[in-house]
This record gives structure tokens, sequence and C-alpha cells, in this order.
């Protein structure tokens, strides 16, 4: 399967619309680095995407298993690399105390399998090309 977003300038000078499909999104910097702040820089989208996608990961295998796992929040932490260290993702996943544990165990494997996890710990390989229009 192949996705494809596609980002135009519009307004300021790093305000972003991203056409995905029939969705659009804006991305923008913040006022200190450029930007109007008219919406999440990049980088949060990134981590947006890890966390939505663990949480409908998680909400699928339960529904499939039938299993009424009740409320589910994914909060990520994203620390872009630094010079000597690697990226970092932290995940914070709330679940029901009243969910067995064994369920609750299936579902910390099972978050891990998303495919935005999977991309982010994978091997990733880019092609840049131009367009002159």
């Amino acid at each position: 399967m192949t996705m494809r977003a596609t980002a135009r300038r519009t307004g300021s000078a790093v305000r972003q619309e991203i056409q995905i499909g029939d969705f659009e999104l804006v991305a923008d910097e913040p006022e200190d680095v450029g930007g109007t702040d008219e919406g999440p820089n990049p980088q949060q989208l990134l981590a947006a995407s890890l966390a939505s996608c663990s949480a409908i990961t998680m909400e699928l295998y339960a529904n499939r298993k039938g299993w009424a796992i009740g409320d589910v929040s994914v909060d990520v932490v994203y620390e872009p690399a630094q010079r000597g260290s690697p990226t970092k993702f932290r995940m914070t996943v709330q679940l029901s105390k009243e969910l067995p544990d064994d369920q609750r165990d299936k579902l910390m494997q099972i978050v891990a399998k998303c495919p935005v996890h999977r991309t982010l710990e994978g091997e990733v390989m880019f092609e840049e090309r131009v367009e002159l229009v």
C-alpha cells in the first residue's frame, strides 16, 4: 500500500497546508523560529502519528478479541537526536486498572507492533528527486 502526503507553503514562510487523501492539515512553526504558530510542527506531528497509531492498534486488537478495555490514552514524548545520542520516544499507555493482567500485558506487546512504531524501529530508505515546474 502506498500512501501520499503533499505539503505546500501557504501564507508565511514556513506554514504548510498538508493534503492527505481527502484530509487537510496545517503544519507550522512557532513565531520565534519564523512561523505563525497556526499548527503543530512536523516533529509534533511525528509524535502524534506514533501516539495515535499505537492507540488505534490496541483498540483494533481488543475489538477483534472481544475485550472491553475501556478508555485508552497514549502519551508520546519525542526527543530528536542530539549529537552523540539517539532519537528518543517515551510512550506512556494509560489503561483501566480493572483490565486483567494478561490482557494488559498482551496490549503492551501489541502496541510495539503498530505500523508507525515498526517504521521508526526499522530500516528506512529515502529517495529524493527534483521536478522543475
